[in-house]
């Protein structure tokens, strides 16, 4: 498969095309950002571990029934996904009160909900990607029908309910995650980006570590190595 030209550069990976129109590459960067890209800084290593923690959490998506952008890995950075439209939706599934929402909300930090909440940000740095309601989302043009919102909240809460218990399992608690959907040439929605601890949150049911990127938000470092050991559980090291 053979890399062309740069198609997109985004804060955590590059995409480029092929020589198969339907086929993309993705190079996963080291890059780390927070707050709305105001805080800036690379960990070497990280885009890697970024990628392999991706693909073996879209192969198991996949082999759940989850529709998925995943193709295979390439090498230690590069993973080869379909070519999607991509929805401007980020999708966040809560299923423990922290960061933004315990502080929009004044719910106590590390509180758990007494259900899944799954919301919508529009992707839109510009405007710091504010909160949607699915009335926004249409007046937006980001979907044509209601129905395709009741299907991207349904297909997250299934993803939601295969990983939450799977990373249980390894003792970590799933707090929030990001997803991003799109359309592939069929005009099918399905799961694209990435599943990382760059948009999770994951604490350790022992201890509470933080095992994600709030190490790099909240200057705790130690970030490769919370990555590394997400990927030996993940693996069963």
């Amino acid at each position: 498969m053979e890399k062309r030209e740069l198609l997109y550069e985004g804060k955590a990976k590059k995409l480029y095309l092929t020589d198969d129109k339907e086929l993309v590459i993705s190079e996963f960067k080291d890059d780390l950002t927070a707050f709305n890209g105001l805080k800036k800084a690379s960990e070497a290593g990280k885009g890697a571990l970024n990628n392999k923690i991706s693909t073996e959490l879209f192969k198991l998506l996949d082999s759940k029934g989850i529709p998925t952008h995943f193709v295979k890995m390439l090498d230690d950075n590069h993973m080869l996904h379909k070519k999607v439209d991509v929805i401007l939706i980020e999708v966040i599934v809560r299923n423990i009160a922290t960061g933004s929402l315990s502080k929009n909300l004044g719910l106590t930090d590390g509180m758990v909900l007494p259900f899944t909440l799954v919301e919508f940000d529009y992707k839109n740095d510009e405007l710091g990607d504010p909160k949607l309601n699915d009335q926004h989302a249409l007046i937006l043009g980001l979907v044509k029908y209601q129905d395709e919102l009741d299907k991207i909240r349904r297909m997250a809460r299934e993803i939601n309910d295969i990983l939450r218990p799977y990373f249980a399992d390894k003792g970590l608690n799933l707090v929030d995650f990001k997803l991003e959907f799109g359309k592939d040439s069929s005009g099918n929605i399905i799961l694209v980006d990435e599943i990382s601890p760059d948009n999770c949150r994951f604490w350790d049911m022992t201890t509470g570590e933080k095992m994600d990127k709030d190490r790099f938000r909240q200057g705790l470092g130690g970030l490769k190595m919370a990555y590394e050991e997400v990927l030996n559980r993940i693996l069963g090291k």
